[in-house]
């Protein structure tokens, strides 16, 4: 659907829109999908049965552990992967459809062939493959363009893409965004690709007007740009992309950027999980992430799996309605929001729906065993506001340990501080002790490091994403 049109359609049409998506999608690509033919079998399902939207209710959740590789099954990954061959092409397919593919071989290489990967990250499970085709590849930059839209990007803008150049998602959305929107870019590969220094002699040269990143890699750039006192005065724009960003964080980048010759600068975030195939990003800080509807179906649900309210806490589901190549249903992300919100975004009038921007990762919820009888349970997603937004802190880590590198002994928590120059760190470490136990209920040590060893630390510039939270109990 033209994408002008389906950003303010009124949610009730939306709804039917999806509720169309979805049944075209069950009844014509779900049974060449190995894994959920299965399923629907395995549960006496008929296609049929899966009408609208809430009917998906009928379907058990799919997990990361459905998914991904293991030993004994290293290619469990293929089972969701759309397969169609001429005995189901016959059986399932509406007759225009079976003509069209059996006649025509490019056709059904160009929509199912896969021709392009992405690995997940591997932090909670083994990397997994998610693969896409050609017209998958077309709905990637499509995907991208509406983001571009989003965002407010003009056709004279300049991109420069920081992110680390790997087959993952963040660094080919933003490939395919910038060329389906026909921007000027430079894809960098990032600090362990271009380099720092080159990176930022680049968007002084370009002039460039939006730079895209990882939020501790683009901090670090943008600090550094600082301090060589570059000129950053056309950079209008940060997009962040692979962690959640805390407000304190904005600030400090804006700060930095204005002290650079920028007159307006916004920072804006994008969400985006590999199996969900695409990014979705806010309009405008703290408006939330804006979907696109005719891609995918998003459900909020509770620890019981039932579907919340509009303003209501759960973990984010998705279900593909429009892809090709690796396709998931009620597939369950393990992040949790605070919402999901169908009215016009009062900040853009838009209509899509929106997922609030306040995402948490559930795997950073750690179990602790601060002593030898009496545990806690952690959630390792507070050291990030309090981290990145103080204005003393230059950079931090956090390590989890077992005390005396003892497999038996209690559980440390250690947090690696690189301040700022003219900080007090008495002050500062008595701050920040008090900050964590407040929000973890775990007495921490505090160590001053330096800067330039702290980065090594991180892998800055070594890493496909820094080291900003280690746990060491892990290797023992």
């Amino acid at each position: 659907m033209n994408f002008h049109k389906l950003q303010y359609l009124k949610p009730e049409k939306i709804k039917q829109l999806q509720n169309s998506l979805l049944k075209n999608f069950i009844r014509n690509q779900i049974p060449y999908h190995p894994y959920y033919r299965n399923l629907f079998q395995k549960n006496n399902i008929k296609f049929s049965y899966i009408k609208k939207t809430d009917d998906l209710k009928k379907l058990p959740f799919t997990s990361k552990e459905d998914i991904a590789p293991t030993a004994k099954e290293p290619k469990k990954f293929l089972d969701f992967v759309l397969q169609p061959n001429e005995d189901l092409i016959k059986k399932h397919a509406t007759f225009n459809k079976k003509i069209k593919i059996i006649l025509n071989k490019e056709h059904l290489y160009h929509e199912y062939k896969p021709v392009h990967i992405h690995f997940t990250t591997g932090r909670t499970a083994n990397a997994t493959p998610v693969l896409y085709t050609a017209y998958d590849l077309q709905k990637l930059g499509e995907s991208g363009k509406r983001m571009m839209d989003v965002l407010s990007a003009s056709k004279s803008d300049i991109v420069v893409n920081s992110f680390p150049y790997a087959p993952h998602l963040a660094f080919w959305q933003t490939f395919y965004a910038t060329k389906a929107a026909n921007l000027l870019s430079l894809h960098t590969g990032g600090g362990r690709i271009l380099g720092t220094g080159r990176i930022i002699k680049s968007i002084e040269s370009m002039k460039s007007t939006i730079v895209a990143g990882m939020p501790g890699y683009l901090y670090h750039l943008i600090r550094t740009a600082k301090e060589q006192k570059a000129d950053f005065s056309n950079v209008n724009l940060v997009i962040f992309g692979g962690e959640r960003v805390p407000a304190g964080l904005r600030d400090k980048i804006k700060d930095f950027l204005k002290s650079m010759g920028s007159k307006h600068p916004r920072v804006l975030s994008t969400y985006a999980f590999t199996e969900g195939k695409a990014a979705w990003v806010e309009c405008k800080e703290e408006s939330g992430y804006h979907l696109y509807p005719d891609f995918e179906f998003i459900e909020i649900v509770d620890k019981n799996g039932e579907r919340v309210g509009e303003d209501e806490k759960g973990e984010i589901v998705y279900t593909s309605l429009n892809w090709r190549g690796s396709v998931f249903l009620r597939y369950k992300t393990g992040d949790v929001t605070k919402g999901l919100f169908y009215e016009k975004c009062p900040n853009c009038n838009r209509t899509l729906p929106r997922i609030d921007g306040a995402i948490e990762r559930s795997s950073e919820y750690k179990d602790f065993r601060l002593t030898k009888i009496k545990g806690s349970f952690v959630n390792l997603n507070a050291f990030f506001p309090i981290m990145m937004s103080h204005k003393d802190i230059e950079e931090w880590q956090v390590e989890i340990r077992k005390k005396n590198n003892d497999p038996y002994e209690i559980d440390e928590l250690v947090v690696y501080i690189a301040p700022k120059k003219k900080a007090n760190f008495e002050k500062l470490k008595n701050e920040l002790k008090n900050k964590i136990i407040s929000e973890t209920e775990v007495t921490p040590q505090i160590i001053k490091m330096e800067l330039k060893e702290l980065l090594k630390k991180l892998g800055m510039e070594t890493e496909l994403k820094e080291k900003r939270i280690v746990d060491t109990r892990e290797k023992i």
